[in-house]
């Protein structure tokens, strides 16, 4: 049995998967925490990678390696390869304000919706660069190479230690903010005016599966993914296939040949780690709206999800609105939730708890629509993550979104995504390898449009008042 080892190093642990490079079968795991906060010393993520390793028995039998990891954040290394601050990570919102300059400087949103793929915001790469520049300007110039957290997981698993050796893949180049997925070459000319006239050494980018070296044991290192495209590379989704992540955010992404163009900025042209391209919609609000409702009518879960069941569609009348921590699909970050349409009859714990979910899944297909308004379509629909335990979740799902829904069994899809690269980098075939599906219950339901009409006639009130 030839092996291969998938790692995904997410913001919250290093999870290892073994794999059985013709069958994808899992044969061992293992895990380890990361540290909380938005700035960490990458350190901590190699010993965290170090302990995955230990507990999954090692990596002397395994054949070829790959790294999904958290997108955009800021590595920074010195000419001898040292890490010169701890990282930026995607969810530090220090360069705001910077992402705002940036927009201006080049034109306006439809400048690097056009040019880039993507429209800056805090997460992306770039507006981290130019936040160090400004207020770290020795640490600036001490920066002789940028990368991101799967590109320096895969240096250092190498056999080099020259930061000429820094490898990275399409998928997690596109959410920098500094390359362009279509052309898929780097905007030098935007690295430079971020890092305020520097230019720091970047990751060489490779190809779906070509090789980004070896490690001491000589195993192959395949190229690496950012986490969204691992995890659609791990559920084998295809082209007019969407993946929807349920967790503490929103995200719906969808593969597809065409390359975005927002210059609303709410669809990233991020690459997919097949060659294709992975336009992705983030929202702020995911399945912690669940837990609040359901902590205000004060049941547990399954009793929450009892409840939204035991409701009519539409729920009366009444709508969430979604924005608990404000919203950025939307661009409304001062947002804040609303339940409209009570009247005194439809004031009811179950229709409350049918509300929040169908405002939650509205929120979705919104997202699912501005992929669509792309020209991407939509085929099939995948919901993945914490949010999808709720039984009420599975079963709306396919009403409000108005196909019928394929939720997988639980799985690391990120590692296994990541393991399913190295099994096609070892191979070398056109395409990856053919693995066995995991296990998935199909949901459908008669459509249900009247409830996203009044989504959005609420959602119509909320932008006149935050705009």
């Amino acid at each position: 049995m030839t092996l291969v080892a998938g790692i995904d190093s997410s913001t919250q642990s290093c999870k290892v998967v073994i794999c059985d490079a013709d069958t994808g079968a899992v044969v061992r795991s293992g895990n380890a925490p990361h540290p909380p906060g938005t700035e960490v010393d990458p350190e901590h993520w190699w010993n965290a990678l170090q302990a995955s390793i230990g507990q999954a028995g090692g990596l002397d039998d395994v054949a070829a390696v790959s790294v999904g990891g958290q997108q955009h954040g800021m590595v920074c290394l010195d000419e001898r390869g040292a890490v010169v601050r701890p990282a930026l990570l995607w969810n530090d919102t220090r360069s705001g304000d910077a992402s705002a300059e940036l927009v201006t400087e080049f034109g306006g949103s439809s400048w690097w919706a056009a040019q880039i793929g993507v429209v800056p915001v805090a997460s992306f790469t770039v507006t981290k660069i130019r936040w160090l520049a400004d207020h770290e300007p020795r640490n600036a110039d001490a920066t002789a190479a940028v990368c991101l957290p799967h590109d320096y997981l895969t240096w250092r698993l190498g056999d080099s230690t020259d930061i000429a050796a820094l490898r990275t893949d399409r998928s997690d180049a596109s959410g920098t903010g500094y390359f362009a997925a279509a052309t898929g070459e780097y905007r030098p000319d935007v690295l430079s005016a971020a890092m305020r006239g520097r230019s720091p050494a970047l990751p060489r980018v490779l190809g779906p599966h070509d090789e980004a070296g070896r490690t001491l044991a000589g195993a192959l290192l395949g190229p690496g993914a950012g986490d969204n495209a691992a995890a659609a590379l791990g559920l084998g989704a295809r082209v007019g296939d969407c993946v929807i992540s349920l967790g503490t955010s929103g995200v719906v992404s969808a593969v597809g040949d065409t390359v975005p163009n927002d210059a609303d900025g709410l669809v990233a042209g991020f690459a997919d780690a097949t060659g294709r391209y992975l336009p992705l919609v983030c929202t702020l609000n995911g399945a912690p709206v669940l837990a609040a409702v359901a902590a205000m009518l004060g049941v547990n879960f399954e009793e929450f999800s009892d409840l939204a069941l035991s409701a009519r569609a539409g729920a009366e009348g009444l709508v969430w609105v979604p924005y608990f921590d404000g919203e950025r699909s939307p661009n409304l970050p001062d947002a804040t939730g609303a339940l409209h349409g009570v009247t005194g009859r439809n004031m009811l714990p179950a229709n409350v708890a049918r509300a929040a979910v169908e405002g939650l899944l509205a929120s979705m297909r919104f997202c699912l629509d501005k992929i669509a308004d792309q020209g991407i379509a939509t085929e099939r629909v995948m919901i993945v993550g914490g949010g999808v335990r709720s039984e009420a979740v599975r079963r709306i799902a396919p009403a409000v979104l108005g196909v019928p829904v394929v939720v997988p069994e639980p799985g690391e899809y990120v590692a296994l995504g990541a393991a399913r690269q190295a099994a096609w980098t070892l191979s070398g075939g056109d395409v990856p390898p053919t693995w066995a599906t995991s296990q998935a219950v199909v949901y459908d339901a008669e459509p249900t449009p009247a409830v996203m009409d009044r989504y959005q006639d609420a959602c119509r009130l909320i932008l006149a008042r935050d705009t």
